[in-house]
């Protein structure tokens, strides 16, 4: 493992109590109040994400709001499992979860991330001429050393597209949105092959098979 990768961290506890304020890491969520929306710049299945400046710091970063509109238990499963791991998990190449924050209710929780500028697939769509090959070699190492950090601590990402891929104005790419992602072991524990959209997954996801191993990120 290299110098600029650090191992798994314990998650820190999140908690919800009785008032309806949510704890996290031994103290109160800051409040989304204390960051400026800057400009909406995506939308998906498990959020919404604005551009935003947290006012204390001056510092860019992306605030991702959980979609909690037909969740009548609390916050997703999706989300849940998304901020359990990205808690855990530093690497130059997996968007950074930096805290948790909340509106005014219960039922507001963002996200707030590392920024990036772009996401490969709109990047692609969107550029003049094609990426040298130099430069793609560039994204596909990082890509590679991303899925590496993964895989050693045990962690399938299953939505591997470009997409999900972001990348900063210095060439970082950053592999994001776990939503999907699940830890895995020995013996393998079934899972669900309805996973990653479909014209990204693997032969064995459309073959119906619940076994899921790291083959499924690479193919």
């Amino acid at each position: 493992m290299g110098s600029s990768e650090k191992p798994l961290r314990a998650a820190p506890e999140l908690t919800l109590v009785s008032d309806g304020a949510l704890w996290f890491q031994l103290g109160r969520c800051r409040s989304v109040k204390e960051f400026e929306k800057l400009n909406r710049i995506g939308e998906g299945t498990y959020g919404i994400v604005y551009r935003a400046r947290d006012t204390l710091t001056d510092e860019t970063v992306a605030l991702k709001k959980v979609r909690m509109d037909n969740e009548k238990d609390g916050m997703p499963i999706s989300s849940l499992r998304e901020i359990t791991l990205l808690l855990q998990l530093r690497h130059p190449n997996i968007v950074e979860l930096k805290e948790v924050v909340v509106g005014n209710h219960l039922e507001s929780i963002f996200l707030v991330m590392g920024y990036c500028e772009q996401d490969l697939a709109s990047l692609l769509e969107n550029m003049q001429t094609p990426f040298s090959e130099a430069q793609v070699k560039c994204i596909i190492l990082q890509v590679l050393k991303g899925l590496q950090y993964l895989h050693e601590n045990y962690i399938i990402h299953r939505d591997l597209k470009v997409s999900n891929l972001l990348m900063t104005d210095k060439g970082c790419v950053k592999i994001a949105d776990f939503g999907l992602a699940r830890t895995y072991g020995m013996p393998p524990k079934p899972m669900t092959p309805k996973v990653v959209t479909l014209w990204y997954r693997a032969p064995e996801l459309l073959l119906g098979m619940t076994t899921q191993t790291t083959s499924i990120d690479m193919w």
